[in-house]
């Protein structure tokens, strides 16, 4: 079942009580990232991945739009702080990241004259420019591979140092010993420890 731009714009949108120019990024770069493909949205959960760069409203958009989500594990965040999405077809293993073009901001404001703040012209202007004038389209190659990224979602082990569960083939092997990547210094945290 297909949306509308207008319609999937307004499910964003309900998910923060206003819209906002990355959510309409979002959504806009959802369809275009799977028409690249030549897949329909939202698409079936064993088709495609999509990667996030970041997190936040144009999140939502490309949730609302694909059909991805974190909890199916076809929606991944590789938080770099970018306007960014990378789209994989489980099928043919076609993978292809967008990214907003140069200058992007200034050129919606020439598809929306009318408005005379920058960001409605922009929350305008996005949804009125072309693909090929919003979006860099490049094929790219994953690193790490499809394979691990997508893992074994039945794997379980436990961290041999701190003895906590790893799902998902996420364990790293230091020194013989299969650690989660707290452990091996590769968290996003440490223990705070009362000196």
């Amino acid at each position: 079942m297909s949306h509308t731009l207008s319609e999937l714009l307004k499910q964003s949108s309900a998910r923060h009580s206003h819209l906002c120019p990355r959510q309409v990024l979002g959504v806009r770069m959802g369809l275009a990232g799977l028409a690249a493909l030549g897949l329909q949205a939202p698409f079936e959960k064993g088709d495609a991945i999509v990667i996030i760069e970041t997190d936040g409203c144009f999140a939502d958009g490309i949730e609302v739009s694909t059909g991805a989500s974190l909890g199916h594990r076809n929606l991944r965040v590789v938080d770099f702080g970018k306007i960014a999405a990378t789209f994989v077809d489980l099928q043919t293993g076609l993978t292809i990241r967008l990214s907003p073009r140069k200058n992007v901001r200034g050129r919606a404001e020439t598809y929306a004259p009318e408005m005379k703040s920058r960001y409605y012209a922009q929350l305008h202007g996005y949804q009125r420019m072309p693909d090929n004038e919003l979006f860099i389209f490049r094929e790219v190659v994953l690193k790490p591979p499809l394979k691990a990224i997508l893992s074994k979602p039945g794997f379980r082990m436990e961290c041999e140092h701190c003895g906590e569960e790893i799902i998902n083939e996420r364990q790293v092997v230091v020194n013989g010993r299969a650690l989660c990547q707290a452990c091996a210094n590769l968290g996003y945290y440490f223990e705070a420890r009362d000196e």
